[in-house]
């Protein structure tokens, strides 16, 4: 397999650091000098990756939804089914949660509560928020075809339900400091409110 170019690579450790910043600053808080600093990378040379720095969070977004399908796609893999499959991945974000002190939190999430000016960026929002859900929906699916799931439901709606909960007992926790709200969120939907 071809090595990626030097560029490719500098441009991907930017989309990464910027993944870092916005998690841990926000969009707005999170400049793009602060950025190249941290990549070791000209501030001229921004523009030969992205356009603006909303391109650049439209970037950075995209890496964030790929990283939560593959995550998604990892802990359904190896699993006995879809539901313990489901546990796996949550329970590996709460695992990461705590392991930044319950800082951070989803990257969905926090820029979709600053930046609902930009149409654009909302709109990498919701399909990366989308690919999420589908992902879930995709898991519950087969659940509901083993009968691990209530049917009387469609599947993406359940996922929706899951995954919006999901953003709520994130907030939750970040201001408890506590992955109280995130068992609670899965207890009840996962063993009772969907079962068969």
């Amino acid at each position: 397999m071809a090595r990626p170019r030097r560029s490719d690579d500098t441009r991907q450790m930017l989309v990464e650091e910027g993944s870092a910043g916005f998690l841990a600053n926000g969009y707005h808080g999170t400049g793009i000098k602060q950025v190249l600093d941290a990549v070791g990378v000209p501030k001229g040379s921004f523009y030969n990756y992205f356009d603006s720095k909303e391109s650049f969070a439209q970037a950075v977004i995209d890496h964030y939804s790929l990283c939560i399908q593959r995550n998604l796609a990892d802990a359904l893999g190896p699993a006995a089914d879809p539901i313990e499959g489901l546990r796996v991945f949550f329970d590996r974000l709460i695992d990461d949660f705590v392991a930044a002190d319950y800082t951070g939190g989803c990257l969905i999430a926090n820029l979709g509560g600053e930046l609902e000016g930009s149409a654009t960026l909302r709109e990498s929002l919701s399909g990366a928020f989308t690919a999420w859900r589908d992902g879930v929906a995709v898991a519950l699916r087969e659940a509901q075809a083993q009968k691990l799931v209530r049917d009387d439901i469609d599947a993406a709606e359940l996922a929706d339900l899951l995954v919006e909960s999901w953003e709520g007992a994130v907030i939750r926790m970040k201001i408890e400091r506590s992955i109280r709200p995130l068992r609670n969120c899965l207890r009840r939907l996962l063993d009772d409110y969907f079962l068969p």
